[in-house]
């Protein structure tokens, strides 16, 4: 059993970042849904007097219904050789997927981390059912700055998983989370949504899109790519990582929310990429309270502006260094990574308008979005 492990530098400290996961179920035979678990919020207990056996037993009853879907991933991928030769060499990576269906496209996919399957090839890749079934994808679709990867199975008899909305996910919602911790599969543990909107975690270089639903169920190397379930039985998110000094489960975990998996399944199915937008600049990892005492704010939001790059978007709007984007097009940026994200969203030749923090003043700022994939193929012409 090999898991990918990966070491991260977290606010408050060094922290270890672990990726790894599996699970789903089939639709037969479950036990009448008990009222009132669902409505908006997904996993909501609105009948205070529930006991602990009916509480088992919805538990039971969700996880019966989403682990025939989960499924174990092992890929065999190259990685750069020891020392600076230039070659490399093949380890081999295990995690955890979830079987889903899209609206649009037909067949049966098994959506995953893209560090479960990085650089991997189809042939290089295999798929364990829970059945105990053996399948190997037809055709991988990835996006690295997002962590999220797609293989479609040559197979239609297979359960698969729905997917809620995450956006309904609140904070203290009791969530499942399925998967193959440490190669032990259609493993089910139990906790609650700790918090939305996590992006101050470092997860690689590659990884960009961060807005994480931090959860406290018990997830660990192998988990990666495994689903976090609601209480009706609907995917919320993607089990991507945990905080952790010791490498394993602290109960701070990160699971990617499945409406911005949504929107990167639906470009990669559609055009094999995804398009993002961005300015071309640089924002501080992080801006803390005194530093906005110190500017003359009275609040600790925005993004802190710490390089403007020559010939972008941003250079063209006449953004400086140390200035602080307060909105965009109206919408209050909360933190850096929020700026990132919403940027991101925007389609290329979209002009927004950015409220701007200045040597203790106000200003508008018109910008004009610009093609990011664009953007980083002249970035590596111009190496």
């Amino acid at each position: 059993m090999t898991c990918f492990l990966g070491v991260c530098s977290c606010l408050g400290g060094m922290l270890a970042v672990t990726f790894g996961i599996h699970g789903l179920s089939p639709a037969v035979a479950y036990p009448p849904s008990p009222p009132s678990w669902g409505g908006e919020g997904g996993g909501r207990v609105t009948n205070p007097t529930l006991d602990a056996a009916r509480i088992s037993e919805r538990f039971e009853y969700v996880a019966r219904k989403v682990s025939p879907a989960v499924v174990a991933v092992e890929a065999v991928k190259p990685v750069p050789a020891r020392g600076n030769s230039g070659k490399t060499r093949s380890v081999d990576e295990s995690g955890s997927g979830v079987l889903i269906r899209t609206a649009r496209h037909p067949g049966v996919y098994v959506l995953t981390n893209n560090h479960v399957i990085q650089q991997a090839r189809a042939e290089q890749i295999t798929i364990s059912l829970a059945d105990n079934r053996i399948l190997k994808p037809t055709k991988v679709w990835a996006d690295p700055e997002s962590d999220v990867a797609l293989l479609l199975l040559n197979a239609s008899d297979l359960p698969t998983a729905a997917l809620g909305d995450s956006d309904k996910a609140r904070v203290g919602q009791w969530v499942l989370a399925i998967g193959s911790p440490f190669g032990l599969n259609q493993t089910v543990t139990h906790g609650i949504i700790s918090a939305r909107e996590r992006g101050q975690v470092s997860l690689g270089s590659t990884i960009r899109i961060k807005d994480f639903l931090q959860t406290d169920a018990a997830i660990n190397p192998g988990s990666s790519g495994g689903p976090l379930v609601n209480m009706d039985g609907e995917v919320i998110g993607i089990n991507t990582a945990i905080a952790s000094h010791s490498g394993s489960n602290s109960g701070v975990a990160f699971s990617i929310p499945i409406n911005l998996v949504k929107r990167v399944l639906d470009q990669l199915l559609d055009r094999g990429t995804v398009a993002r937008g961005y300015l071309g600049l640089q924002v501080a990892a992080s801006f803390e309270p005194a530093d906005a005492a110190a500017l003359g704010l009275d609040r600790a939001q925005g993004a802190l502006v710490e390089t403007v790059y020559a010939d972008t978007p941003a250079a063209a709007a006449g953004l400086r260094a140390h200035d602080i984007v307060l909105e965009v097009d109206g919408v209050a940026v909360r933190n850096e990574n929020h700026f990132i994200n919403l940027i991101s969203n925007l389609p290329a030749g979209r002009r927004v308008r950015l409220q701007v923090w200045r040597e203790r003043r106000l200003l508008s700022i018109e910008a004009v979005i610009g093609d990011w994939n664009a953007a980083q193929a002249r970035f590596q012409r111009d190496k």
